[in-house]
């Protein structure tokens, strides 16, 4: 399951990379396509640990799908806030952004974590 949200996770990235770079570059501000970028940066990140996730093969262990849990919970919100920044949403976002980083981080270190007691 892991590697297959994992990869969709990917695609949603380079999509959104190429949507930035061809959509938006003559639509946004240099610091709101550099947000954009940003976003669609930490989203490839997260695609690479949930395909890692998956392809650990111990997903029978708790500590892993709760890596993977964190870390698709993490890209959402903030990738999704972030992106949301860029094409001029509330600022209020910003508030929450931190909170997917550390989902985000939370998402590595478990996996970090899962591993080495593997």
């Amino acid at each position: 399951m892991w590697v297959g949200i994992g990869a969709a996770v990917c695609a949603l990235s380079v999509l959104g990379g190429a949507f930035g770079a061809h959509g938006l570059k003559a639509r946004l501000e240099p610091s709101a396509l550099e947000l954009w970028e940003t976003s669609a940066r930490y989203l490839m990140y997260a695609g690479f640990g949930l395909i890692a996730i998956g392809l650990s093969g111990q997903l029978s262990e708790r500590s892993f799908d709760s890596a993977g849990w964190s870390l698709l919970a993490g890209a959402v919100i903030f990738c999704g806030t972030v992106a949301a920044l860029a094409l001029g949403g509330p600022r209020w976002l910003g508030a929450i952004t931190p909170i997917g980083g550390l989902l985000m981080i939370g998402g590595f270190a478990l996996l970090a974590l899962a591993a080495f007691r593997s």
